[in-house]
């Protein structure tokens, strides 16, 4: 995690927070030793509780395979794993062992396994160390040879060098792979609903619902409209009324603008966004939604389209509290902005706008839904007399993400159909932006816009993107490692 990342606030924006990743640990060691050097064991196992007792205070549910220094405690704790269902592995080389005596351990978890050479110790007095010490101390001794035989099992892994102790940067690799455990852990266990269809012609963003139960294990619920309206029409007064004073309490009310498709904020529309806001709350607690990918077009001004206009208020809601949602039904972009609000990033619906080559930032935004939550200041509501592109008219989300740094994730599929995670960290600035009922903000990639755009469109991505504060590219990535992924990191 970089400097800039640690600036924000990941706690305070978890307001679904992921669930605790489940680790398996296991130290390695060669059973020959013990009789060879007296109490070697026992310093080991020491040394293992220490590694142990740091990952379980990291947030993570350890699964502890202990000490394994011989290939059939290899396959007893391959057994364990697989059986804990673990999202990770971390060995610990504490010393020597050989790699036949580890493969079987994660062969059996099938997850990716983290190498730890982690030593006790920064240095040693080499003059005055004989055998057995050094034996305590020879974290790095098998770690290549353990590298090699992963590789060429086909078992995706990562290194981790460094002390037990007194190692921040070491620890912190090994709390970026917790982190991201907890995020796989959440995708696989998600329940996203659709709601109608996909804009129609948008070819990049159609999207197989048995690939996302194949490949990512989560669960797509598909809706009807007549689900929301149904619980939009039983909306009290008082939940009305009540959603109302949220809205107040969370948005600034736009005067109408020099746009011509802006008027004035009417009551009738500020009552219909909060009745739907109060229906869209029900939809997501009847099915125990996680996210919502939505789009409905309805037509002449009926039920369908005032619903399908009248959802972007309360949605904006919605992703606020931690249940990102999509529009146009792009299912691949709410899998972007889920990684991205269980990391503690937020996650906002977000497209390319334009280049701007003469200050040298890309503009990027929505007509909505935005994470209000990452906004720079307040939120603005303002009233649309049509959508673009759309059926219908209403209130829509104005706003900004914050200033400082920011990261952007793409879910697209490759040709053969599997799904592909792009990344790119960066900066928001300040500047105008448009005022025209839409989220935009004026964002920087450490590449000149047109190089930066093309090197994105270069991987065939989707043409949204999930928005998120703070620098966690590398997180994203172990995300996708972990749930079988190919990433790609772009500028």
């Amino acid at each position: 995690m970089t400097q800039a990342s640690s600036d924000i606030d990941r706690a305070a924006l978890r307001t679904r927070p992921a669930p605790r990743a489940r680790v398996g640990v296991l130290g390695i060691g060669l059973e020959a030793y013990w009789p060879q050097f007296d109490g070697l064991r026992e310093r080991i196992e020491g040394y293992q509780r220490r590694v142990e007792e740091r990952v379980a205070a990291l947030g993570a549910e350890v699964v502890s395979a202990g000490l394994v220094d011989t290939p059939e405690r290899a396959r007893e704790a391959g057994d364990l794993f697989a059986g804990a269902q673990v999202d990770v592995v971390l060995c610990h080389a504490v010393t020597y062992a050989t790699s036949s005596q580890v493969l079987p351990a994660v062969q059996a978890a099938k997850v990716p396994v983290v190498l730890l050479g982690l030593q006790p110790t920064a240095s040693l007095d080499y003059a005055n160390t004989g055998t057995g010490e050094w034996l305590a101390n020879c974290a790095a001794c098998c770690v290549p040879e353990l590298a090699g035989a992963f590789t060429r099992a086909r078992i995706p892994y990562d290194t981790v060098a460094g002390t037990i102790d007194d190692d921040e940067r070491a620890w912190a690799k090994i709390g970026a792979w917790v982190r991201a455990a907890g995020v796989a852990r959440a995708l696989r266990r998600s329940r996203i609903g659709f709601l109608g269809h996909t804009y129609p012609g948008m070819l990049d963003m159609y999207s197989d619902f048995t690939a996302v139960h194949a490949q990512l294990g989560a669960h797509v619920e598909v809706l009807e409209i007549d689900d929301l309206g149904a619980r939009v029409a039983a909306a009290t007064a008082e939940e009305v009324g009540a959603k109302e004073a949220e809205i107040r309490a969370m948005f600034d009310f736009a005067d109408p603008s020099d746009d011509p498709i802006a008027g004035p904020i009417e009551p009738e529309q500020l009552d219909w966004s909060a009745r739907v806001a109060v229906g869209l709350d029900r939809l997501v607690g009847d099915f125990a939604l996680d996210g919502l990918t939505y789009y409905y077009r309805g037509v002449d001004g009926n039920e369908a389209e005032r619903l399908g206009a009248g959802v972007i208020v309360g949605n904006s809601l919605l992703t606020a509290r931690g249940i990102p949602t999509a529009g146009e039904g792009d299912l691949k972009t709410n899998i972007a902005q889920l990684v991205l609000d269980r990391l503690g990033a937020g996650g906002s619906y977000t497209e390319y706008y334009a280049l701007d080559f003469a200050e040298n930032f890309v503009l990027m935004g929505h007509d909505g839904p935005m994470h209000v939550a990452i906004a720079e200041g307040r939120p603005t509501l303002r009233s649309l007399l049509l959508y673009h592109g759309k059926r219908g008219a209403g209130l829509s989300v104005e706003a900004k993400v914050r200033y400082g740094p920011v990261t952007i994730v793409g879910c697209t599929q490759t040709a053969e159909g599997a799904f592909k995670l792009l990344v790119a960290e960066g900066e928001s600035i300040p500047g105008e932006t448009f005022r025209i009922g839409n989220t935009n903000s004026r964002l920087r990639f450490g590449l000149p816009p047109a190089e930066f755009f093309e090197r994105w469109c270069a991987h065939g991505p989707t043409h949204h993107v999930a928005l998120g504060v703070g620098h966690v590219a590398d997180e994203v990535a172990k995300v996708a490692a972990l749930l079988g992924l190919d990433s790609a990191r772009v500028g």
